[in-house]
């Protein structure tokens, strides 16, 4: 029996659901975070490419909880926050 076997599988999936389910707000807010400060680093280059991974990320963990309780339906962020004072 391996790590990977449908019994742990599930296991894994329902804890992580778990967690989706209890933090989903704090690591949406960690995504976008991390999104930030890539968008810092790369001087706003890749701002495209960053929305759409943060998108795929926060697909994913709605996918996890079925619900889309981690970011508002109307208007999802295309930017981010800088987290320096520069303008």
């Amino acid at each position: 029996m391996g790590f990977f076997d449908k019994r742990n599988i599930a296991k894994l999936r329902g804890k992580l659901t778990d967690a989706v389910d209890k933090h989903g707000d704090k690591i949406s807010d960690g995504i976008d975070k991390a999104a930030s400060a890539a968008d810092k680093r790369t001087g706003g280059k890749h701002s495209d490419k960053i929305a759409k991974g943060v998108s795929k990320a926060k697909d994913g963990l709605d996918k996890l909880d079925d619900k889309n309780d981690d970011r508002p339906p109307e208007n999802p962020p295309t930017t981010y926050p800088r987290t320096d004072d520069t303008p």
